[in-house]
């Protein structure tokens, strides 16, 4: 039982600090756009490659 005098402020120390990080970052924006993030990911930023040419199409006499 005299363990409870340790485990049962350092548990309440620890959900102090977890609400001070997430009040923390809900203040600093972490939450504004939800939904940014997620079309970021599926995005096709890369732009499209040019279309080949093909070069013995070119020397071919007609």
């Amino acid at each position: 039982m005299e363990v409870l005098v340790i485990l049962v402020p350092l548990a309440l120390a620890l959900g102090l600090v977890g609400l001070g990080g997430f009040l923390w970052s809900l203040k600093s924006g972490q939450y504004d756009d939800l939904e940014g993030a997620a079309w970021r990911a599926i995005a096709d930023d890369d732009p499209a490659p040019p279309p080949s040419v093909d070069k013995t199409a070119l020397h071919q006499p007609k």
